[in-house]
């Protein structure tokens, strides 16, 4: 087996040093005790499936904290096209925080994470389609390379890839690439380049997670032929942990919080199957690793280090673990010498872990802003602590990226005496932004590109700033690395860790990313210029699409201060025709031209995310013509539509559905339900009689979708309505005009079919599937080879006024600044005015 190395060198490195924004571990000898009890098997499991929530918690955390194998979920999306529950990011932004709430589960569970470079662009009925817009050939190369990297002996899915079209087409994707590449990764001459690079690997066996709900029901898995599934009791107690893995699969799940998947633990016996898809099935009752070497023979060496190291796990001093660390330092001298390879480079940074653990070894490396400029004005203070009365000694530190006295002297860490020392001033050289690695570069509709390919399928960009403490432990030379990190004290929550941060002198924004022009009228632009170090000069000008105008031309800004803002307000002239592009701040800072946005991303259950993104905004030239002013909004599970009526000139006044009184409604042209409102707001299941008497004395009532299960109240509508998971994924899907003649397509803006061109990601999701014949439906469309539906809108009259209902995907075709979507909105809302 050829190896490269460096480059797993790198990897390994990589994805041992993520931690929760870098907050250092302080373990208690429990959790050492388990750290030594996975140090001592070798042997590893990934975890297959399409997006983040679609892992088996339960399984990971067993395999993790009851097998103590290496435990990894690949994920191949980040989850960038679903919605959120917690904050108004969607897509890129979404897939970033839905990356970190991943990584939050895996520090739950024990796991690690991977990802590939597909981008979740929506729900697909069927992985033909998923794959041609993934792009199977490299998505596939992604998922072999992980194989290659993390070396699993055993690989689970969790779907089925012999059920395509039953399924989200990403599901059964997932499964249908972790077929093949397991036929693929033992082989050199397929993606060669990653086999020069990581070697070949076998895994040993395959296996589909499957359950009662992939046969239909129950009493169906009763009935099946069970003789190629293998039984694994998950419900397992940890007295080390005082937790069931039940307890630790729902404190991981429960970090998924931009989906609202917060789980309650569960104790007592629980059985997960696993149906046998390559390799050789288990003995009945045996190990999933049953006839894989998964003891410290496995690798050359490892018959004298093994030895060393089981004695101290079944004799471990839960009262000093410091009592092992000569036999440690023992392990770790036999550990460096045995030849190079995957198992070595893995043990050894754990085994450097427990070692630092048992040693009570504090070691940090804190910069005094949080973020700073390339060759900009930042000090690190290093502090480090020896909580034993081991033979320690700092030999010295070093850093690539900052320089710390030459004069060092070596050290001794006395024990409980801390140890600090400061950074040369002027001496930070990194240069490389931080923001997360897949969003540097433009991609496609599918994929994201990275052009740096030992990042491919890491969760996160790590160790920018490394910083190495040269240390001696009872004589032995021994060589730690700790990133540097920024931390402050906050009044309220006290000790706070967050990423250090490389940035822009300067960045700009405009915080609306759509701008409607609905007439030829001009618009104040309001542009923000951020500091990032003090005293900043330069000018900001705004690039703009052929045929628009911007006065003025360029303006100049001198911010004092880091952190400080300043808004310039630029004219914007639309053409008079429809037009659509994009304006673009540019900012010119010395010989440097600077086109990036600075997006903070803060939530309580993540790190604090940095990100640099393009600057720029959509404009938007719409001739829309429209009646009514005044809007109520009742919200849902959260949207744009809002800021978006408001742009083409609507008065919407969010309502309190608890408040909600006829009287209030009366003086609403219309009112408008958010996504999911039906399925998000308790109360409206008594609010209902109101909303109809608003309909029926003349008012116009808009739900948009809602979810068929967990609905509130099953009385959506004052007719009959179902609702059904009928969806058109196809954004460019034929679009049939079904009432050509109704005032919703003509009044008072005439549609056609040119305005559903340009939609984005969908045309909707969850229509009804039966109705009242007081509905009149108006659209029909289907996906490719399936039969029209009709029920993507329907309108109703009932008593004066008029009822709508559609799951067109208003909520995302809107903020993306969709013509055809603004003028059919603005006829729905216009409805019996």
């Amino acid at each position: 087996m050829r190896y490269k190395l460096r480059t797993t060198l790198l990897f390994l490195l990589s994805i041992s040093a993520i931690s929760f924004a870098q907050t250092p571990q302080k373990p208690s000898t429990s959790e050492i005790f388990h750290k030594l009890e996975k140090l001592n098997f070798l042997g590893s499991a990934l975890y297959i499936a399409a997006h983040p929530d679609d892992e088996n918690t339960r399984l990971i955390s067993y395999l993790s904290n009851e097998m103590n194998a290496r435990t990894a979920y690949l994920s191949v999306t980040r989850g960038d096209g679903g919605q959120n529950l917690i904050g108004p990011e969607l897509t890129e932004q979404l897939g970033v925080i839905r990356t970190q709430e991943l990584l939050a589960a895996r520090r739950k569970d024990g796991g690690q994470q991977f990802f590939t470079r597909a981008n979740d662009f929506g729900y697909s009925k069927h992985p033909d389609e998923t794959l041609e817009i993934w792009n199977k050939e490299q998505v596939l190369g992604d998922v072999v390379r992980m194989i290659r990297k993390f070396k699993p002996d055993v690989i689970v899915n969790r779907f089925n890839h012999r059920t395509p079209g039953s399924t989200h087409g990403h599901h059964t994707s997932s499964a249908i690439l972790s077929v093949e590449a397991f036929d693929l990764v033992g082989d050199a001459t397929k993606y060669p380049k990653t086999a020069e690079q990581c070697g070949t690997w076998q895994p040993q066996r395959l296996f589909f997670n499957t359950s009662w709900w992939f046969y239909g029901s129950q009493e169906n898995f009763e009935k099946a032929d069970k003789s190629n599934l293998v039984e694994v009791e998950t419900g397992s107690y940890y007295p080390e942990l005082g937790l069931s893995n039940g307890e630790i699969a729902a404190l991981s799940r429960s970090m998924h919080k931009s989906q609202g998947f917060g789980s309650s633990g569960s104790r007592g016996t629980e059985t997960e199957y696993l149906e046998l898809i390559k390799g050789t099935l288990p003995g009945k009752g045996a190990s999933l690793f049953e006839g894989i070497d998964t003891t410290w023979t496995r690798i050359e060496g490892g018959d004298v280090i093994g030895p060393i190291l089981y004695a101290i796990q079944s004799n471990f001093n839960f009262k000093d673990p410091s009592y092992h660390l000569a036999n440690l330092m023992s392990a770790y001298q036999l550990l460096q010498k045995v030849p190079d390879g995957y198992w070595k480079e893995v043990k050894l940074k754990e085994l450097e872990d427990i070692i630092a653990d048992c040693a009570g070894l504090f070691l940090e490396a804190t910069a005094s802003e949080a973020s700073v400029t390339p060759s900009g004005e930042v000090s690190v203070k290093i502090e480090a602590i020896n909580r034993s009365s081991a033979d320690i000694q700092l030999g010295g530190v070093s850093s690539p990226i900052i320089q710390f006295p030459t004069t060092f002297v070596p050290t001794p860490l006395k024990n409980n005496t801390p140890y600090t020392l400061q950074s040369v001033e002027y001496t930070f050289q990194a240069k490389e932004y931080s923001t997360p690695y897949w969003l540097k570069e433009e991609g496609t509709l599918g994929m994201y590109k990275v052009s740096d390919e030992s990042l491919i399928g890491l969760p996160e960009q790590t160790n920018h700033f490394p910083v190495y403490f040269n240390l001696s432990i009872e004589g032995v030379p021994i060589k730690l690395e700790r990133s540097i990190v920024y931390k402050f004290n906050d009044p309220v929550k006290g000790e706070v860790y967050q990423p250090f941060e490389l940035l822009p002198v300067a960045t700009s924004s405009i915080a609306e990313k759509v701008i409607i022009f609905s007439t030829a009228e001009s618009k104040d632009i309001p542009v923000i210029v951020r500091a990032g170090k003090n005293n900043v000069s330069g000018s900001v000008r705004l690039d703009h699409p052929k045929g628009w105008t911007v006065i003025p031309e360029e303006q100049t800004f001198n911010l004092e201060n880091k952190g400080a803002t300043q808004t310039f307000m630029f004219k914007v002239v639309p053409p008079k025709d429809q037009s659509e592009g994009y304006i673009k701040p540019l900012i010119h800072v010395g010989d440097q031209f600077i086109d990036k946005e600075l997006v903070t991303l803060d939530y309580e259950h993540i790190p604090l995310q940095q990100l640099l993104l393009p600057s720029q905004s959509k404009v938007v030239r719409i001739p829309i013509q429209k009646k009514g002013e005044n809007i109520g909004y009742i919200n849902g599970a959260g949207d744009a539509i809002p800021e978006s009526l408001k742009q083409i000139g609507f008065q919407v006044t969010e309502l309190n559905v608890a408040e909600l009184k006829l009287d209030a409604l009366k003086s609403f042209d219309a009112i408008v339900m958010g996504i999911r409102a039906y399925n998000t707001q308790d109360e409206l299941q008594f609010k209902q009689p109101i909303l109809d008497e608003y309909v029926k004395q003349g008012g116009t009532l808009i739900v948009q979708y809602n979810t068929s299960r967990g609905l509130v109240t099953d009385h959506l509508a004052p007719y009959k309505l179902s609702l059904s998971r009928e969806r058109v994924t196809n954004e460019f899907a034929e679009v049939d005009l079904l009432a050509p003649k109704h005032a919703v397509l003509n009044t008072p803006n005439k549609i056609t079919k040119d305005d559903f061109n340009g939609w984005v990601q969908e045309r909707g999701l969850y229509f009804p599937d039966e109705w009242d014949p007081a509905f009149e439906p108006i659209l029909g469309m289907s996906d490719p080879g399936e039969a029209e539906t009709k029920g993507s809108l329907l309108v109703a009259e009932y008593g004066k006024g008029h009822y709508v209902y559609t799951g067109l995907s208003f909520f995302r075709e809107l903020p993306a600044g969709v013509s055809g979507a603004y003028r059919l909105f603005a006829n729905l809302l216009s409805l019996g005015n």
